[in-house]
């Protein structure tokens, strides 16, 4: 199983030719075996894209997102991810949204596939792209 990104799981699913092969690759042998994972806070992200037009979709919000996520396992936000939150290096993004979804990768050992520099730099987690 691997974690993506918001950016990347909306990138597979409507514009597949973002990715780099890394992550492509990457995500069909997650959906081929064990599967892909986003934290519950992506749901958050996905709604705010959905409602700025950032993403197009149709259908209300639900379905949309529905839509997006599929067959995705959405992880919680426990106590152990709320305080990981506090241990990143100083360069990492301060956005509390970036460092949930890390800080998820990280409380569930699982890699996570994002195009964000500074978060692909952070020696604390397993990256790909």
């Amino acid at each position: 199983m691997i974690l993506v990104d918001t950016h990347v799981l909306v990138w597979s699913e409507l514009q597949p030719s973002r990715l780099s092969r890394a992550a492509a690759s990457a995500i069909t042998r997650a959906q081929a075996s064990d599967g892909l994972a986003i934290s519950a806070i992506t749901l958050v992200e996905l709604a705010g894209l959905i409602y700025r037009g950032k993403v197009r979709l149709r259908g209300s919000f639900e379905s949309s997102i529905q839509e997006l996520i599929g067959d995705v396992t959405v992880k919680p936000i426990t106590l152990d991810i709320a305080v990981l939150t506090a241990h990143f290096p100083p360069d990492f993004p301060s956005d509390p949204m970036d460092r949930i979804i890390a800080a998820t990768a990280r409380a569930e050992n699982l890699p996570l596939v994002t195009a964000d520099e500074r978060i692909l730099r952070c020696p604390l987690l397993k990256t790909i792209w």
